[in-house]
């Protein structure tokens, strides 16, 4: 509810800023879409790492 009375003043007040965030704000997550693949793209990798790396201490029976 108040995110929805920002965007109220904000158009009130402030109509072309307003306008301009409600149309770039699209524009913006698109170009950002890629980056945030390549992020968990790498956070898997490293997971992964972090799995293979662990296995002989799980297989010991380091974790209990």
């Amino acid at each position: 509810m108040l995110t929805f009375l920002l965007w109220l003043f904000l158009l009130l007040f402030c109509w072309p800023l307003a306008i301009a965030a409600l149309v770039l704000y699209p524009i913006v997550w698109l170009l950002l879409l890629p980056l945030r693949l390549v992020g968990i793209t790498v956070a898997g990798v490293f997971a992964l790492f972090r799995s293979i790396v662990m296995l002989p201490v799980r297989v010991l029976g380091g974790a209990r």
